[in-house]
């Protein structure tokens, strides 16, 4: 398994999702899905937890610069990775979630114990809290020990908590930005054609809310990504 440093960010190559799911076994770290805007972000602490830890490209961008490295590389999508994981250890492992509203977070217990009825669901939360109820949140899992914890709550919220939460316990984590909303049906997924000739999923995501400023303006990052990958500057 190799990797490469893509603008200082520690990005790993798997050529499929099998192989990082084989990689992971009884790794405590976190999982980390790599895409343009994180290879773009300055943050130090954020490329900090990146580099000690385990980033895999989930993005066009993430993958077009591991090819320009000469690194064979697959894009592996956290939104599916995830129920492989589950789908892969809910014989032997115990999982915690937290992320979402109330609903969301409900709704995506429910669909998983319908979906993996073998599965052991230690605990799970929503992604709304103040200080004293992280407190809460972390000896919870303290006490409850889960193996995986799955924190759905956007980047980079979601690394500085799992990074936080990993001291805490020692497990193996993963951040799922919406993949709850998507799970319970709150959002549409894109169409497996439109991965598999394009990769672009936020540009597809633009196409169906156009008028949707905010979510154009986030596909920059991959814009500029494109532009330093065909000179060679990451």
């Amino acid at each position: 398994m190799r990797h490469a440093y893509l603008n200082g960010k520690k990005t790993h190559a798997f050529c499929s999702k099998e192989d990082l799911i084989r990689y992971i076994t009884e790794k405590n770290k976190i999982l980390i899905a790599i895409n343009s805007e994180k290879i773009l972000n300055e943050d130090l602490k954020l490329s900090e937890i990146i580099n000690n830890n385990i980033g895999y490209p989930d993005g066009v961008g993430a993958v077009l610069a591991l090819r320009r490295k000469g690194i064979r590389a697959v894009k592996i999508r956290g939104a599916e990775l995830w129920l492989d994981i589950i789908d892969a250890y809910q014989q032997e492992k115990s999982f915690y979630l937290l992320g979402g509203t109330d609903e969301v977070i409900g709704k995506t217990v429910e669909k998983l114990k319908k979906d993996f009825p073998a599965i052991r669901i230690q605990g799970f939360r929503n992604g709304y809290f103040d200080k004293v109820q992280y407190a809460e949140i972390k000896e919870d899992i303290r006490i409850k020990k889960p193996d995986i914890v799955f924190v759905a709550m956007g980047s980079p919220k979601q690394e500085y908590i799992m990074s936080d939460l990993i001291q805490e316990h020692s497990a193996l984590y993963m951040g799922l930005g919406g993949s709850f909303d998507l799970y319970c049906g709150k959002t549409k997924p894109v169409p497996e054609w439109w991965n598999k000739v394009f990769m672009w999923e936020g540009i597809y995501r633009c196409f169906l809310d156009n008028k949707n400023l905010p979510r154009w303006q986030k596909q920059i990052p991959v814009l500029r990504i494109l532009y330093r990958i065909a000179f060679n500057r990451l």
